[in-house]
């Protein structure tokens, strides 16, 4: 096997941190995911209610079924568009990391 240059190793550990931060961006990716899910089934039951309520810390408060569905619909609204950022982000790690082994790969191939 091929001695690994020491800009190799520097290279290799970059495309680890990437892949680190690809991990933990895709694990944030995914709880997002799921408020998006869980405001959607709310803003669906509240279609259906007649009444609807409101959690505040440890009770519930009628409230109107206007509000909180404006209010679920902007949080909604914020939840898509971080999803969305993450999204870009992770393109550009996979993008990263893929100039980086495809220039790991070159250099240890010439050795």
């Amino acid at each position: 096997m091929a001695e690994i240059s020491k800009e190799s190793e520097k290279k290799l550990g970059q495309l680890q941190m990437v892949e680190q931060s690809m991990q933990s961006l895709l694990m944030q990716k995914q709880q997002f995911q799921l408020q998006q899910v869980e405001i959607e089934s709310a803003l669906k039951e509240l279609e259906n209610a007649d009444e609807a309520y409101k959690i505040v810390g440890n009770i519930m408060v009628l409230s109107k079924k206007a509000d909180l569905k404006d209010g679920l619909s902007s949080k909604k609204e914020v939840v898509e568009l971080r999803i969305k950022n993450m999204e870009k982000q992770e393109a550009q790690l996979r993008d990263k990391a893929t100039a980086l082994q495809t220039e790991v790969m070159k250099e240890m191939g010439q050795d």
